[in-house]
Parts: structure tokens; C-alpha cells; sequence
């Protein structure tokens, strides 16, 4: 089905493999458009519950876009390459199910922003970050502004684009731009470890998570009226019934998503 990815389904978790080693990975317009299915996919298949994106090899997650691709567009082919990109990340971040970015090498340029499209990021520890966009006379064009800013401040953000400068991990970890670092063969046993936690809990819940805390840094929606119409929302389904009637009965809860 796919020639640039390649997925599996492991414990209702999708893992989607960004697969051109030999580019180390890089965002192309092919590569964009089947991960939209895979992310589809996420949206559409009931056994899916979360996903997890990382890349093929040892080297990188992405190590940026296909500047091959570059050379030949315009202005406006540019602003409608940006937009489908930004459309496709907005996909990801708006997922219902938790997509977790497990960064394996380098995630420069389109690949840093494809990490913070996620709803958080493990890096294992040869991980490096950054966007170098201006070294080609260009700056980020998949929302890298934004997502960088909101992640680890104003400042930070302004000298790590400027500059084009990389982060390694550990940095990464200080600044608030991934969650943890870990060992490169312990990569994705964390992120199952964390999604093994999340699984358990209440599939709408969760999504009512992601839904709020992305209105918190949507200037558009004011982030206290929607968490109190979400709140309000979670007392018409099952599983809040189901969670309240197991704390008071000293249970685990057993949800089902209604």
C-alpha cells in the first residue's frame, strides 16, 4: 500500500515508520501524502487507539524536507505546498488518540515539525533538533514557528531559528521540547510504556484532553469556556459513570469509549 512509510498495528498502536533511510528519511510530497492515509487510518480504524511516528534506521527521524523538491517551485506553489503540509500536521496535533513522536536521530527542519505536530516527543539519546531553514534562505513552512514558540518559549525559539543551530537531547529534555530521553533501543518500549498507561483510561476523556489543551494556544478559542463545555460534556457518557461508580467501589474502571 505505502512506498515511503510503513506501518504496523502492535496493542491497538499504530507505529508509522517514516521509510527513506537513504534520504535519512526526508519529508517528500509522497511521503506527506501517505502519511495524511496513515493518520486517516488512525481517525477511521476502531482497533487503533494511539500512534506512534518514527523513522527507518538508526540515523534519523527526518532529517528534514526533499530540497530536490524546492528548486523548482514558486511563490504560490510554495504557499499551497505549505498549506497542505500544515493541514496534515493540524491532523495529527487535532487527533482524538494520542500520537506520540519517538525521535530516533536527527529531526531537523520539516522532521522537528512533524515531532511537535505530535501530542509529545521521546528522543533517544543521539536525538538532535532543529530548524535550519534559513541556511537555504527560508524559514520554517509546516507551522514550525508557532509549535516551536508554544514549546519552549519566545526566546529560545528566536535563537534556535536564527541561528540554525542543533539541540542534542538532552537539551531538548531542559527546554521543554521532548518529555524524555532514553536509550535508542529502549526508544519505543517507552513510548508502549506510556501508551499501555493511556490505553487504560477513558477514550473520550482523553480526546476532550487533546481537544482543550490545544485550544490553550489557539488564539481563536478561549480555553476556559471550552474545558468547562468539555467538562460539562464528559457527564453524558458511560465512561464517566463507569470511572466514578469504580473509584467508589476501590475497582479498576473498565471503559468503552461511549
Amino acid at each position: 500500500m505505502y512506498q515511503t512509510i510503513n506501518t504496523t498495528i502492535e496493542n491497538n498502536t499504530l507505529f508509522i515508520y517514516i521509510n527513506r533511510p537513504d534520504k535519512m528519511n526526508a519529508l517528500n510530497q509522497q511521503v506527506m501524502a501517505e502519511l495524511a492515509l496513515a493518520i486517516d487510518e488512525v481517525y477511521k480504524n476502531q482497533e487503533i487507539k494511539s500512534a506512534v511516528i518514527t523513522g527507518t534506521g538508526e540515523k534519523a527521524f527526518v532529517a528534514g524536507a526533499d530540497i530536490s523538491e524546492f528548486l523548482r517551485l514558486s511563490p504560490q506553489q510554495a504557499v499551497e505546498l505549505a498549506n497542505k503540509g500544515h493541514m496534515i500536521f493540524k491532523r495529527i496535533e487535532d487527533s482524538p488518540k494520542p500520537i506520540i513522536a519517538a525521535v530516533n536521530g536527527f529531526a531537523l527542519g520539516g522532521g522537528c515539525e512533524l515531532a511537535m505536530a505530535c501530542h509529545f516527543r521521546i528522543a533517544a539519546t543521539n536525538a538532535k533538533f532543529g530548524q535550519p531553514e534559513v541556511n537555504l534562505g527560508i524559514i520554517p513552512g509546516y507551522g514550525g514557528t508557532q509549535r516551536l514558540t508554544a514549546l519552549i518559549g519566545k526566546g529560545k525559539a528566536m535563537e534556535l531559528m536564527m541561528t540554525a543551530d542543533m539541540i542534542n537531547a538532552q537539551d531538548a529534555l531542559q527546554w521543554g521540547l521532548v518529555n524524555h530521553v532514553v536509550a535508542p533501543e529502549e526508544l519505543l518500549t517507552k513510548a508502549k510504556e506510556i501508551l499501555a498507561k493511556i490505553h487504560a483510561k477513558a477514550p473520550l476523556a482523553i480526546a476532550r484532553v487533546i481537544k482543550c489543551t490545544n485550544g490553550a494556544i489557539d488564539k481563536d478559542i478561549d480555553g476556559y469556556e471550552l474545558e468547562i463545555n468539555e467538562f460539562g460534556a464528559c457527564f453524558s457518557t458511560k465512561d464517566m459513570q463507569e470511572g466514578a461508580a469504580a473509584f467508589i467501589e476501590k475497582r479498576p474502571a473498565s471503559f468503552i469509549g461511549e
